[in-house]
């Protein structure tokens, strides 16, 4: 009989009670270009939007603007990126 696995998802809607620790997880999965915006939120339950929240907030602005524009680029070429 298979058994069936389940994730638990942290539910995260304020983002001002993330720790430093996890913003710090957040902005690293976020800025490799192996981790998806569907696996940022399995792991802390944050939307798409959240992330981009959480980054323009830790960035500074040209590395924001970088970021998107590198996420933009790789989800126009590929149609599960991000």
């Amino acid at each position: 009989m298979a058994t069936k696995v389940t994730i638990t998802q942290k539910k995260t809607s304020d983002l001002s009670l993330l720790d430093k620790a996890t913003i710090s997880e957040i902005i690293h999965m976020a800025l490799s270009d192996h981790v998806s915006f569907h696996q940022i939120s399995v792991v802390h339950g944050l939307s798409p939007d959240q992330v981009k929240q959480v980054m323009r907030k830790n960035l500074a602005p040209g590395s924001y603007r970088a970021w998107r524009k590198r996420v933009r680029q790789f989800s126009d070429q590929r149609a599960t990126y991000k």
